[in-house]
């Protein structure tokens, strides 16, 4: 037992020399800035005075959230707040677009007003452009801790370093896993249960592309599994459900199982 409260005692000194902020404050941030952006979120409505405040008040949120890691940031942690709340508004005019493709893209929304109070799939990517913003400042931890809240709450698992362009719709969207490295063009489209993953986890491939690239206008159904850092899925092209795809396939392409189960690729002119 002694030896046991010891090896607690190292990994708590660790945990301390190495310290984040608790996950609570983290989900509060994230929540916080998508209600500032988006009051639909929650329903909670600012007034005038207080949401031209607001921006400075999410700044000092993020610089105190940031202040326990400081020997860990490429700068510190007033620089990097200011940074990224620079990259406020492009992360709303991306949400903005988002939400629009998943109001066109499913005949049973009602109006924008529900896609951003209720629909998981937008909750997801508005937890993942915010967790990338402050992946790309390099930022340890923090954007993995918010793309995992918005993973509990829904099902969807997007690593903060995937390139997610605009006007991205996942419609239902549990189970769905985009991996670290993958690359989405514009009005991409994802059903409940795709993976977008590596086919090799071998730890040496950390730094190199493990994950599809999926390129504009792509329509992928559910349950389809999509490997490797060198498949491409050509712009235009539907991949249908349950299909396994582990190399590139031409724009305009159809991909589908046959009844008798055998892979099949059509190509449209």
């Amino acid at each position: 037992m002694n030896d046991f409260l010891e090896e607690l005692k190292r990994r708590h000194q660790l945990a301390a020399a190495n310290a984040f902020p608790a996950t609570g404050a983290v989900n509060e941030f994230a929540s916080n800035l998508i209600n500032w952006l988006f009051p639909e979120h929650t329903g909670q409505v600012m007034a005038d005075p207080v949401l031209e405040q607001y921006a400075i008040l999410l700044e000092l949120q993020l610089q105190q959230l940031l202040q326990p890691m400081n020997h860990q940031l490429p700068t510190d942690a007033a620089s990097i707040s200011k940074a990224f709340m620079a990259q406020v508004p492009l992360i709303y005019d991306e949400l903005t677009k988002d939400a629009e493709a998943i109001y066109q893209g499913d005949p049973a929304a009602t109006c924008m007003y529900e896609v951003i109070r209720s629909y998981p799939g937008f909750y997801a990517i508005a937890f993942y452009r915010v967790a990338h913003a402050l992946y790309e400042l390099k930022i340890p931890l923090l954007p993995r801790m918010i793309t995992e809240l918005a993973h509990a709450r829904t099902g969807i698992d997007i690593h903060p370093g995937a390139t997610i362009s605009p006007w991205f719709c996942i419609d239902h969207g549990s189970g769905i896993v985009i991996g670290e490295t993958c690359v989405i063009g514009p009005h991409v489209k994802l059903y409940q249960g795709v993976t977008l993953g590596a086919l090799s986890i071998e730890k040496t491939m950390a730094r190199s592309k493990r994950h599809p690239t999926i390129e504009e206008h792509v329509v992928i159904y559910a349950g389809a599994t999509i490997l490797g850092g060198d498949t491409t899925i050509g712009h235009h092209s539907i991949v249908g459900g349950n299909v396994w795809v582990i190399k590139s396939v031409p724009p305009f392409s159809r991909i589908y199982y046959k009844a008798e189960h055998k892979f099949s690729e059509t190509t449209q002119e």
